[in-house]
């Protein structure tokens, strides 16, 4: 008998272990663990020893995952399953995010070094007194030109884009806001209109422009310019300083006239199970040393203004990532529009995309 409820123990006992097993493993699976904070980024786009130095600090293991567009996060966030605890989405998504209710309404009082953000990249029309949403980097979409093959006066502006020297000579990114927004801006409207009528102007201004078009294309841009395969490419900032620190020729510009500006931005999931530590981490990264650490190595502009102050002058006073106040008065954020006007928009790229094959 005292066998039989000795192994009756044993058998509770492992059942008990397999249990807790499970339910760590559960935590493990949905961020669910109090000592853990799960972050969810774009790939390559934090300096590696902050994670460090962050766990070292406060205790926290962090557990990092990538994406590699805001649409996958977003479709990742809804289906659920794990439990992120800080998100980097770009600004047209935290407004969809905001609409879904999937992302929690900040503390403030919780992040005080929030005031090391420059205002002029505060109160944004995506997400008004940053309610949601702290920035984390912003950049441009701009030109990026090759020095051996066309003259810097030439590619000042979008119109440029469409003289006839540059046959066969310019990539675009593969992106249907871009695009259209290089057009919509030549036009003098704006890269957010919801009028059918100026986007069909603006495919007929783009349709114009095929005879230069040597490629529609994404990542794979930064390879072909790298390689001197063109005189010129419509691309991101941070696309274009990799670009540029392989090939010493290459050169970035934001046109003056005006372009879009780009934010990502760090934000809280609704289904957060560890809020503290986001809101840990998230002031963390607010921290000047630490912003200024994070742009060094990730090579993009950063929104904070006591950090830049600790950035070297050769990469703060280089106007083509940190534009001048001429220029940053024309740039302009991309909304979140209805989705029948973004069809509206693929359709048309679509069609210019087979117009100009």
């Amino acid at each position: 008998m005292k066998k039989l409820f000795t192994a009756f123990l044993a058998i509770v006992a492992i059942c008990i272990l397999l249990a807790l097993g499970d339910v760590a493993f559960n935590q493990q699976k949905t961020g669910g663990s109090k000592q853990t904070l799960t972050i969810y980024n774009w790939g390559d786009y934090i300096a590696p020893a902050l994670i460090t130095k962050f766990e070292h600090q406060t205790g926290y293991h962090v557990d990092y995952e990538t994406f590699d567009s805001n649409e996958s996060m977003l479709t990742k966030i809804r289906q659920g399953g794990t439990n992120y605890d800080v998100v980097i989405p770009s600004e047209y998504t935290v407004q969809r995010m905001k609409k879904e209710h999937l992302i929690a309404p900040l503390d403030h009082h919780k992040l005080p070094n929030l005031h090391y953000i420059d205002p002029q990249f505060l109160n944004q029309s995506f997400d008004p007194d940053n309610r949601y949403s702290v920035p984390y980097f912003w950049g441009t979409l701009g030109i990026i030109y090759n020095d051996q093959k066309v003259n810097a006066g030439d590619v000042q502006h979008w119109e440029q884009l469409w003289n006839p020297q540059l046959k066969n000579n310019v990539m675009l990114i593969d992106s249907a806001r871009d695009v259209f927004a290089v057009a919509l801006i030549t036009q003098h409207h704006s890269v957010n209109t919801t009028n059918y009528h100026q986007l069909r102007l603006a495919q007929a201004h783009l349709k114009q422009l095929t005879p230069n078009v040597k490629a529609i294309i994404a990542d794979e841009m930064k390879m072909y310019m790298e390689q001197d395969e063109a005189a010129v490419g419509v691309t991101y900032s941070g696309d274009a300083r990799e670009m540029m620190d392989i090939n010493p020729h290459l050169h970035y510009v934001v046109p003056s006239e005006g372009s879009n500006i780009w934010f990502d931005n760090m934000v809280i999931p609704k289904a957060a199970r560890n809020k503290k530590a986001a809101y840990e981490f998230i002031n963390f990264m607010l921290d000047p040393q630490n912003a200024a650490q994070n742009a060094k190595y990730v090579g993009y502009a950063t929104p904070n203004k006591a950090a830049k102050k600790e950035l070297p002058k050769k990469i703060t006073n280089d106007k083509a990532f940190y534009p001048p106040e001429t220029t940053m008065r024309h740039l302009q954020v991309y909304r979140d529009l209805p989705l029948k006007v973004l069809g509206e928009y693929n359709d048309l790229f679509l069609e210019f995309k087979m117009f100009a094959k």
